[in-house]
C-alpha cells in the first residue's frame, strides 16, 4: 500500500454500497462480505483473503464517521487536481499546485489518514516496538478454580535490566540525542506527492544513541533473568480459559510498552463434582425404596451438605436443581446452581428373606413397565 495511488481505491465499491449510504447499509454490506470471504471458509484461497482484507480496510474507514468525512473529502480534492494532478497524475514532485512536496505529518487528521493508507502516519513513524506477551500455564484444584486463587508463578525470560532499570545506558550516563535524526526517531523519505516518515535507521526509533552501554545489558536495556509473580485468578475461572495480565511480559523497545502475561488454566477434576458452566453437577445413588416411597436425601455442596426432598415415585437419572449452590460468577455471570441427578442402585447380592419379599412384591403387580413396547 505503499503508494499515492491507493487512495485511488473507492471503498465505497468495495463494499457495494452508494456514496450516501447509511452506517447501517454499510455495516450490513460488510459484514455480508467478510463473512463470504473470510478465510475460514475459503481454506487456502489467497484472493479471497486479500479480498477480506480489501472489505476490511474499507470498513475500517467508512464506518467511523470522521475518518469518512476525511475521505470523502481527501478524494474530492484529488479529483478536482488540487494536488497536481487528480488521481491519473501524481507527480515525482507535485504538491498543492505549486510543485512542493507535502509531508503526511504535516496534514491533520487528514495525513493521519493519507499515513494509514499508504502505510506511512504518525503511529508508525517509530520503531519502538511493544513487548512481545509470554505465554505461561497454572494448574488449579476444582475448588480453587470455582473460589478463586493468587498463586505464585515463577519465569525465566527478557525482563527490564535490574542494573540501568531499562534505559540501556551505563548508571551515571544518559544516552544523547541522534544526530541523524535530531532526536525525533524519524526521517522523512519522498514518495512522490507526499513525504513520509519512517524509523530512524541509526538510533531504530528511539530518538537517542547510546555512547556508553550498560555492562549487564550491553545497551539492550533488558536482560534473562527469573522473575516471580503473584497471579491472582478470578473466581469461577474454567478449565482451558486464559488470564491476561497488563504489563507483565517482555519488555518493550526504545521505551514502548511491556507486553502482557497470558495464563492458561488447567483444572484438576473433582472427585465428586462436575461442572456444566456455572452449574455443578453430581450423581446421587438411591435405593429402590427411596425411589418409590420418596425420601428426604442429603447431597453434599461446596458449601456443605442441604436436604433434598425426593418425592415418591422418582424415576431413575432423574435431575434436581438446588439454586444458588453452583459457581460463583464475576461481571455479568450470576451464581450458577447445583445440579443433582439421582441414580438408583440395584443391589448385587440379596438375602432369602430379600429375594422372598421382592417375589411377593412382584406378585402383587399386574403391570409392567414395557407395555408400551406391543410384545405379550
Amino acid at each position: 500500500m505503499n503508494n499515492p495511488e491507493y487512495l485511488e481505491k473507492d471503498f465505497y465499491a468495495v463494499l457495494g454500497v452508494s456514496k450516501d449510504a447509511s452506517a447501517a447499509d454499510i455495516k450490513k454490506a460488510y459484514r455480508k462480505l467478510a463473512q463470504k470471504h473470510h478465510p475460514d471458509a475459503n481454506p487456502g484461497d489467497t484472493s479471497a483473503e486479500e479480498r477480506f482484507k480489501e472489505v476490511g480496510r474499507a470498513y475500517a474507514v467508512l464506518s467511523d464517521p470522521k475518518k469518512r468525512a476525511e475521505y470523502d473529502e481527501a478524494r474530492r480534492l484529488l479529483a478536482s487536481g488540487a494536488f497536481g494532478g487528480g488521481f491519473g497524475g501524481f507527480p515525482s514532485g507535485g504538491g498543492f499546485g505549486g510543485g512542493n512536496r507535502v509531508r503526511v505529518e504535516d496534514l491533520g487528521g487528514l495525513g493521519d489518514l493519507f499515513g494509514n493508507l499508504f502505510g506511512g502516519g504518525r503511529q508508525s513513524q517509530t520503531a519502538a516496538r511493544r513487548g512481545r506477551d509470554v505465554e505461561s500455564e497454572v494448574t488449579l484444584g476444582f475448588e480453587e478454580a470455582v473460589h478463586g486463587a493468587t498463586i505464585p508463578l515463577q519465569l525465566r525470560g527478557p525482563a527490564p535490566c535490574h542494573t540501568c532499570h531499562g534505559s540501556g545506558a551505563k548508571p551515571g550516563t544518559l544516552p544523547r540525542p541522534c544526530p541523524t535524526c535530531n532526536g525525533r526517531g524519524t526521517v522523512t523519505r519522498d514518495q512522490g506527492l507526499f513525504g513520509l516518515s519512517s524509523p530512524c535507521p541509526t538510533c531504530q526509533g528511539r530518538g537517542s544513541v547510546i555512547e556508553d552501554p550498560c555492562p549487564t545489558c550491553n545497551g539492550r536495556g533488558s536482560e534473562i533473568r527469573m522473575r516471580e509473580l503473584r497471579v491472582r485468578i478470578p473466581s469461577g475461572v474454567s478449565d482451558g480459559a486464559t488470564v491476561r495480565l497488563k504489563g507483565q511480559g517482555e519488555p518493550g523497545q526504545a521505551g514502548a510498552p511491556a507486553g502482557d502475561l497470558i495464563v492458561k488454566v488447567r483444572v484438576t477434576p473433582h472427585a465428586l463434582f462436575g461442572r456444566s458452566g456455572q452449574d455443578l453437577t453430581i450423581t446421587v445413588p438411591v435405593t429402590f425404596a427411596e425411589a418409590a416411597l420418596g425420601t428426604e436425601l442429603k447431597v453434599p455442596t461446596l458449601e456443605g451438605p442441604v436436604t433434598l426432598k425426593v418425592p415418591a415415585g422418582t424415576q431413575n437419572g432423574r435431575t434436581f436443581r438446588v439454586r444458588g449452590r453452583g459457581v460463583h460468577g464475576t461481571g455479568r455471570r450470576g451464581t450458577g446452581d447445583l445440579l443433582v441427578s439421582l441414580q438408583v442402585a440395584v443391589p448385587e447380592k440379596l438375602s432369602r428373606k430379600e429375594r422372598d419379599l421382592l417375589r411377593e412384591f412382584a406378585s402383587l403387580s399386574d403391570s409392567t413397565p414395557r407395555n408400551h413396547l406391543g410384545i405379550e
